[in-house]
Formats: structure tokens, C-alpha cells, sequence
């Protein structure tokens, strides 16, 4: 045996990127089954525009840009993004979002390490905000779609390019837009689940792009990338909160499986809240930082005017981490707390 200390060395941040790109893979296998290639052209647009936008402001603020480039952070932030927009989105949207998270919301900052709100939930935020119909319009899954959709028909969606279909005629509500949108209506929770687009936990079809963000999230944990901390806290504090509005009143609440498997909760579980710049460092801080995510993102579902609150439930945590950070430092050792 070797003499202490027993050191090793930490993963380098390329291959840290590179393993949570592997762990998206899955989810975009199923988008291309539910959805179709199109989600392919989006993450092609916004990884030339991320990478593109990084080269150039690390060239304004000579810094050197190979390493910075080849580091996979900008790479990450683009895929992130594009699976958060519509698949038919149209190109400039995805551009716009990418540009702006990469320019503003990292590189103004400082960089990768210095950026205090996770980039691609700011992109994506200042989208949302811009431009809410087109942010709203996501395709049917495949097997609910009224006109099937060829590869150069989703092509000339994305590029603006289509005059022959409306694209009302290949979209739908998203399961908790129109749930929002029916209990407005005096309908029933019981009764909305049952239209085309629910499944037996959430969307239909889209659960297969929630089960596979939850296989990628689970690989991140074997492979010790992220710790438990963050994604059970906020998947368990989502669930509790849904459960007891539930029981409180079924008719006007969706039961904890349809919050857990609709929307971005998977998605922000496994690969937004765990992002380590943006996010706090002690393991209490992490309880306290997803706790707080999964309660706004809870209230904003229920009772604010956007369909899904993960983006701005995570920004709105960001603000708070380097309090989160101060309040919950472990004790140093040999003194008093």
C-alpha cells in the first residue's frame, strides 16, 4: 500500500460535460420517437450557435478559446435549451435563446464558474416571456397528430418555409397548459385526464421522455456526477405538496404521479437544479435550494399564469444561494457553532 494522503484526482470539467451529454442521450431518443428528427435540427442549430457565440466573446475578452471551447459547457447549455423548446420551434427562436444565454447570462459574467443563474433556464426565460405563443405551440405526439409530418415537412416548419399546413393542425396543448387552461372552465381533474393527450402518469408519450431523463439522472448518480440531495429533495417536496392539495381536493388537483411525470420536473430534477455554479455547495444548502424549487415551482403551476414553473422557480433559488450558502455552513472543526 501507498503512503497517505489517499488522493484522486477529479474528473476534468470536459469529461464531466461530455458524461452529462451521454446522460441527455436517452431523452432524445425519445423525443425523436414521440416527436419525430426535428428535435435533431434544434440541437444542431443551438450547439453551432452556442459554440459560436462562446468563440466569440472569449475573442473579446482575450481569453484563450480552445480550451474554454473544448471544455463542453457551452455544448451543454445549448442541448439543455433546445429540449426545452417546442421541436418545431422556428430556428430563430433556438438561435436567439442561445445566443442570449451564452453571451449574457455566462460569458458578461465571467465565464463558467462565475455565471450566477443557470444559462439555459435564463434563455429560456427571456423566451417565454418574448414570445409565449410560440412557446406554447408544441407538436402531437406522432401517434395523436392529425397530418403526419415528414423530416422535410418538420424541416420547413422549423425554417419557415411551410404555406401548405397550419401549424394549429399539427399542435396541441401541452397536458399542464390545458389542464390549467380547463380547470378555469369549472371542469374537473378526473374529467380533463381523460382527453386524447394524457396518458397513465402524464402526457402521452411524453412519459417515455420523462422515464429516460430519469434513466440519464440515474446514471449521473452512479457515475457520482451529482449527489442525491438535490433531485430526491425536490422530487419528494414536489410529490408532498401535490399529495396534499390532492387529498385536499381531487376534483380541483392533479394527484403527485402526474406533477412528477409531466413537464420538466424529471429534466429540472436530474440536469437544471444540479448544476454546481449556479447552485449551493453544502449538502444542507442543496436540501434548502430544491426544496424551494419544487414549492414555487408547485404554486406557479397551480395558481400563476405559465403552465410550468421550473425555469423561473430556478432562477428565482439562484438569487438566493449565497444566502442558503452562508446559513447552512457545516461547523469547523474544534470550534463552536
Amino acid at each position: 500500500m501507498s503512503r497517505s494522503p489517499y488522493l484522486t484526482s477529479a474528473p476534468s470539467v470536459s469529461v464531466i460535460m461530455i458524461k452529462v451529454l451521454l446522460a441527455l442521450l436517452p431523452a432524445v431518443a425519445a423525443y425523436v420517437w414521440v416527436f419525430g428528427p426535428s428535435i435533431l435540427v434544434m440541437l444542431i442549430l443551438a450547439s453551432i450557435t452556442a459554440l459560436s457565440a462562446e468563440a466569440l466573446m472569449l475573442k473579446l475578452r482575450n481569453r484563450p478559446i480552445k480550451p474554454f471551447l473544448m471544455d463542453g459547457s457551452a455544448l451543454l447549455t445549448a442541448w439543455l435549451l433546445a429540449l426545452s423548446l417546442p421541436p418545431l420551434a422556428p430556428w430563430w427562436l433556438v438561435v436567439v435563446g442561445t445566443f442570449f444565454a451564452i453571451v449574457i447570462a455566462k460569458q458578461l459574467y465571467g465565464g463558467l464558474g462565475y455565471n450566477p443563474f443557470n444559462p439555459a433556464m435564463v434563455g429560456y426565460a427571456v423566451l417565454l416571456i418574448s414570445f409565449p405563443v410560440i412557446m406554447t405551440h408544441w407538436p402531437a405526439p406522432i401517434e395523436l397528430a392529425q397530418a403526419k409530418l415528414s423530416f422535410a415537412n418538420q424541416l420547413e416548419y422549423i425554417f419557415g418555409a411551410s404555406n401548405s399546413m397550419n401549424l394549429d393542425a399539427v399542435s396541441m396543448a401541452t397536458p399542464l397548459d390545458y389542464l390549467k387552461t380547463q380547470l378555469t372552465l369549472h371542469h374537473s381533474v378526473q374529467d380533463i385526464v381523460s382527453a386524447a393527450q394524457f396518458g397513465l402518469l402524464g402526457a402521452k408519450g411524453g412519459e417515455l421522455i420523462v422515464g429516460a431523463y430519469l434513466i440519464g439522472g440515474l446514471y449521473l448518480l452512479q457515475q457520482r456526477l451529482i449527489t442525491w440531495h438535490l433531485p430526491i429533495a425536490f422530487l419528494a417536496v414536489l410529490a408532498l405538496m401535490a399529495g396534499a392539495f390532492y387529498l385536499a381536493d381531487p376534483t380541483r388537483f392533479a394527484n403527485p404521479l402526474f406533477h412528477l411525470f409531466t413537464g420538466a420536473s424529471m429534466l429540472g430534477a436530474f440536469f437544471i437544479i444540479t448544476d454546481p455554479v449556479s447552485g449551493p455547495t453544502t449538502p444542507k444548502g442543496k436540501l434548502v435550494f430544491a426544496a424551494g424549487i419544487a414549492v414555487l415551482t408547485y404554486l406557479i403551476r397551480v395558481y400563476g399564469g405559465y403552465p410550468d414553473g421550473v425555469a423561473f422557480s430556478v432562477l428565482l433559488m439562484n438569487m438566493c444561494v449565497p444566502l442558503i450558502d452562508a446559513w447552512t455552513q457545516p461547523r469547523v472543526f474544534g470550534h463552536q457553532k
